[in-house]
């Protein structure tokens, strides 16, 4: 791929984050939902196919990811394209159970934008990483990043090496977008019925 169409990806990507997803978990953690959300995109243009955010209130199940997934297999199979033609976006890095549904339904890669350790450091959610270590044994970040099955891209790793200027205003834009949602979710999580809150 040339660096013409990883820039037009990259700037899509976060374009996706900030128009389609942030304002679909902007009204999720007002309802009490965590911070993470998800989006498809086409690999044929980057246009996004669906976007979606946390739905753990409804099911404890609905991360950002799986909530995606979900609405993804709710779309009429004739117009529901194939994974392997799609890109899959994700605001946070995706923890174990969202690793697996990704891996299950056949996509090839995803992206994302925060790390496990943002999760539990920028966000107090720590899940993610305690889960990889209790039940797999597994240490932060020591997951097969690339494997037979998907490749994984760290998008804030890919905007640092394209010294944009205005990708970097972004991504800060996008980070302090995420610092205030997640003071709004933190101040009122005790009262959400979310198991792993």
């Amino acid at each position: 791929m040339s660096n013409t169409n990883n820039g037009h990806l990259l700037q899509r990507l976060l374009d996706t984050i900030e128009n389609d997803i942030l304002p679909l978990t902007t009204a999720g953690v007002a309802a009490g939902n965590k911070i993470f959300g998800a989006a498809l995109l086409r690999k044929s243009d980057y246009s996004t196919l669906l976007a979606e955010t946390n739905n753990e209130l409804e099911n404890p199940l609905w991360h950002g990811e799986m909530h995606t997934l979900k609405r993804y297999y709710e779309m009429p199979a004739e117009d529901r394209p194939d994974p392997a033609e799609l890109i899959f976006l994700t605001t946070h890095e995706p923890c174990s159970l969202c690793l697996s549904a990704i891996t299950w339904t056949g996509f090839d890669n995803f992206y994302y934008f925060f790390s496990h350790e943002d999760s539990r450091d920028a966000f107090a959610i720590p899940h993610d990483l305690k889960i990889l270590k209790a039940v797999f044994n597994v240490e932060p970040g020591q997951y097969q990043k690339e494997n037979e099955f998907w490749t994984s891209h760290n998008i804030r790793k890919l905007a640092a090496s394209a010294a944009d200027d205005t990708v970097s205003a972004q991504i800060t834009r996008i980070g302090q977008r995420y610092e205030l949602l997640s003071a709004g979710y933190q101040s009122g999580k005790d009262n959400n019925g979310i198991p792993l809150n």
